[in-house]
């Protein structure tokens, strides 16, 4: 059985591949969100050539050949188009078996805990800490996740004085139990990075994200090594080499693969092995509520050194509305694993007919 025919059904935000086999058989896949239909472009360019009229057996080796082929062009955007490839094929693999990806990695049916993952820097710390409240109560939520800083801001805060009343404001609003991380999505120079670091160490805080400038392995790691809160990182990492040198030098705690970012799920199972090899733990970036989180929940469900809980956005996601059926939704602060073949999910028939489409077909 071979790869016959890939489609992508693209907007602005989102793109949707469909894989099918010279026997007929369909997976569904999806290529990193944000500028996807740049990324589907390249997956018709750069992936396809080299995917069609190969067998669908092997994911793992057909993404590295991919990239091997396209050694001139390394980088997000390839990695970002050849995540389609790879989540349709284990999307195929599970529908083919009759079980979800998770049972095929040996897996056990189980709700797993999520953090509420805030987005936004825009709330006062009041505010912020008012709307989790709620969502504690509301939905049940036992772990949140707070931006702190700016947005790989050069060590501006969003306004001054807000991360410093934000730490404390939301710990003492939601009381100990609950479980608290904060994001700094690259803000800070090591010294700033430790300070606020030993804030959310007062604060009782869980784990201390992306602190400096991700590309700068070498100041995160300064920052983990002078702090006893545990640093996390690796969202925007897409090479392997780089995840290695990570691991090497202890840069960060907690590794956190985007499975669409880095080229798939074949490649986030790398990562996985890499952390448990090197005594780190995992937990997937998954920002949206599109197939990254629910590719994020198998991966999650099968990795035994994963963090406690799986990223799970409270924020409204209007370009996601009407793609998907059945992606997994929060109750009682947990999420329950698929339980169809493949993924789980499957995108409507409404919303692929808006999409631009795209085929490349074996010839």
């Amino acid at each position: 059985m071979v790869i016959s025919e890939l489609a992508t059904f693209a907007t602005r935000h989102l793109a949707v591949v469909r894989l099918t086999t010279s026997s007929g058989a369909v997976g569904w896949g999806q290529l990193a969100p944000v500028h996807a239909d740049l990324s589907s472009a390249v997956f018709h360019r750069q992936v396809a050539p080299h995917a069609l009229g190969q067998p669908v057996d092997d994911p793992a080796a057909l993404g590295a050949r991919i990239l091997r082929a396209e050694y001139k062009f390394p980088g997000s955007y390839l990695c970002r188009a050849l995540a389609g490839l790879d989540t349709a094929l284990w999307d195929l693999r599970g529908r083919l078996a009759g079980q979800p990806v998770w049972a095929l990695l040996g897996a056990t049916a189980r709700p797993l805990p999520v953090y509420g993952s805030s987005m936004r820097r825009d709330l006062t710390p009041a505010a912020e800490a008012s709307r989790m409240l709620r969502l504690r109560d509301e939905a049940g939520f036992q772990a949140f996740k707070i931006r702190v800083g700016g947005r790989f801001s050069g060590g501006q805060d969003q306004w001054p004085g807000r991360t410093d009343e934000l730490i404390p404001t939301v710990r003492q609003v939601l009381g100990d139990a609950v479980t608290l991380l904060a994001d700094a999505n690259s803000s800070y120079a090591p010294e700033q990075a430790i300070a606020v670091g030993r804030q959310l160490e007062d604060c009782g805080y869980h784990h201390f994200e992306e602190p400096c400038p991700f590309p700068e392995l070498e100041q995160t790691a300064a920052v983990a090594a002078a702090l006893d809160i545990a640093v996390a990182g690796g969202e925007q990492d897409c090479d392997l080499s780089q995840w290695q040198r990570m691991a090497r030098l202890r840069a960060v705690d907690i590794m956190q693969p985007d499975i669409c970012y880095l080229g798939g799920f074949s490649r986030a199972l790398e990562v996985t092995e890499l952390a448990a090899a090197h005594g780190l733990t995992v937990v997937p970036h998954s920002a949206n509520p599109s197939l990254v989180f629910v590719a994020a929940l198998h991966l999650m469900a099968a990795a035994p050194h994963a963090e406690p809980f799986v990223e799970y956005s409270i924020e409204e996601c209007g370009w996601l509305r009407g793609v998907y059926d059945g992606v997994p939704v929060c109750r009682d602060g947990r999420v329950s694993l698929p339980t169809a073949p493949g993924w789980g999910i499957s995108p409507r028939q409404e919303w692929l007919d808006t999409a631009t489409v795209q085929v490349s077909r074996q010839e």
